[in-house]
């Protein structure tokens, strides 16, 4: 049996927590880099995140501690401290940005983090952290602050100080998420809505590639430059604030416009992504996961040709539950360069689904294919342990 956050601090800090709080990893079923081209995401919480715990000092120094990086031991830095460039500096730009919003954090803190998310698998491990952080920060120093703010404190985070020019999805489904629904998400207004789930014939399956990535080293601030090149080449001819306020038809009349082939293709896929994404919500909510599953493959396809940030193993196992009987759709998610693939399945073939795709993964790349199968979560929340 795992051991609880809760006897995690106290092996290591000592005494009791003040606050124990869990944030969720996310899914995203379609809408990829649609968030930061103002478009709409449909992203779900997952029962798999970090669980925190912690306290406050009398002191300026924090104290950070992951069960995830035991050899690291437990980190202690000061409130002021410069990043260090390690796992922490999530935590730490949470608390950077805090103060940079006007909250007075003049206290230092003990926190114990652990998760069950895989790293680099592209499930926001990144996100969960940073909202988890929030919400420590909230209930221990009293700090009146909503859920969406929790989100957009973590974006701010990772964007000022991270360096990574993210779209606020992750943070928003890890923040708002809600059980047994995926949200559609308008990343212009942050407006959103449900778009229920049923459990009760398919199953939402993850397949984590093994390849690590990391966007902060990848190409994901490259593509959002080349949407803003494409974008600036478009207001040239139409004024509009976004890619994708454009709707298909209107790309297709102005895409010309757009002097670089490259960036023309990183805004086809933005604008026809968009507008699966919308369609992928109304199907999901008629229960026509057939609909769903077609736009789930027209997406992966986007991903790879035209925004190419697919690989090959991604590729491989896409293509491999596509061939399977019993699958509805399967698509890379994530900002891409390895991570994993999401599967929509029906119930009753889970199990030989996860045999053949471990078997022919292993056999193509040498690689175990960790497979989950999960369930969609509620958002962020204080726990007892």
């Amino acid at each position: 049996m795992a051991i609880g956050i809760k006897d995690i601090f106290l092996q290591h800090f000592g005494g009791e927590p003040d606050v124990c709080a869990f944030a969720p990893g996310r899914v995203n079923l379609i809408g990829e880099h649609t968030d930061y081209n103002g478009g709409y995401a449909l992203p779900c919480a997952l029962n798999l995140g970090i669980t925190g715990a912690a306290r406050l000092r009398d002191d300026k120094t924090l104290r950070l501690y992951s069960a995830n990086f035991p050899d690291g031991g437990i980190t202690e830095i000061s409130l002021s401290s410069p990043l260090a460039g390690g796992w922490t500096d999530y935590p730490v730009s949470v608390i950077r940005t805090f103060a940079a919003m006007g909250y007075s954090i003049d206290r230092g803190a003990d926190i114990a983090f652990s998760g069950n998310l895989p790293d680099g698998s592209g499930l926001s491990s990144s996100a969960a952290l940073e909202v988890l952080t929030g919400l420590l920060l909230r209930e221990l120093y009293g700090f009146s602050v909503t859920a969406q703010e929790l989100a957009v404190f973590g974006q701010l985070a990772e964007n000022r100080f991270i360096g990574v020019n993210c779209g606020i999805m992750d943070q928003f489904a890890s923040a708002m998420g809600k059980s047994g629904c995926a949200i559609l998400l308008d990343s212009a207004t942050l407006g959103y809505s449900d778009a229920p789930f049923s459990e009760k014939d398919a199953a939402l399956v993850i397949v984590n590639s093994g390849v690590k990535h990391s966007l902060a080293s990848s190409a994901y601030n490259d593509r959002r430059r080349e949407c803003e090149t494409a974008l600036a080449d478009i207001c040239k001819v139409k004024k509009i604030s976004s890619l994708c306020a454009l709707s298909v038809d209107e790309f297709e009349r102005y895409k010309d416009s757009i002097t670089n082939p490259v960036c023309r293709k990183r805004a086809r896929h933005a604008v026809y992504e968009n507008d699966r994404t919308k369609q992928a919500a109304e199907a999901l909510r008629n229960g026509d996961l057939t609909t769903f599953g077609s736009l789930m493959r027209e997406s992966h396809m986007s991903l790879k040709d035209d925004y190419e940030v697919s690989c090959a193993e991604l590729d491989f196992l896409a293509e491999t539950a596509w061939s399977f009987d019993g699958i509805y759709g399967a698509r890379m998610t994530g900002g891409g360069f390895g991570g994993c693939t999401v599967n929509l399945i029906k119930k009753d073939r889970l199990a030989a689904f996860t045999g053949v795709v471990k078997e022919k993964y292993k056999e193509e790349f040498g690689i175990d294919a960790q497979i989950f199968a999960v369930e969609i979560s509620g958002g962020a929340c204080v726990i007892n342990e």
